[in-house]
């Protein structure tokens, strides 16, 4: 796990809209991105982060989320989430700092915590 250190990060891109989307049943009058869809924004964002440096047929889990919804970001509106890998404890535990954005207007912020697994163990007890 040489490359998965401390400081490493990866951005992606997305846009606002189908299974992103809520209205809060209908209550606020505009569809915007939900708490759930941005959390798992994040989530896929620190996967793939420590995926892509894992040896293979390795992978990881998420086992908590501590994150804040700070902003409504609006039906079409261009968003970016930021997963920094901040520590890793015992080459299996891997604490990231998340947030998402919509341009310079942070929408959610907060920390993600992933265990590395070996992806043929599932299920193994």
């Amino acid at each position: 796990m040489t490359d998965l250190v401390a400081g490493v990060e990866r951005k992606d891109e997305f846009v606002v809209e189908g299974g992103l989307l809520t209205d809060v049943g209908g209550s606020i009058g505009s569809s915007v991105l939900s708490t759930p869809a941005m959390i798992g924004m994040m989530e896929r964002t620190s996967a793939v982060l420590a995926l892509e440096r894992l040896p293979e047929g390795n992978a990881t889990v998420g086992f908590e989320v501590c994150v804040k919804h700070v902003s409504a970001a609006l039906e079409g509106a261009r968003c970016t989430v930021t997963s920094r890998l901040r520590e890793v404890v015992d080459d299996r535990k891997l604490r990231f700092d998340v947030e998402g954005r919509e341009d310079e207007r942070v929408v959610g912020v907060g920390t993600h915590e992933r265990r590395v697994i070996e992806v043929g163990a599932l299920g193994r007890q």
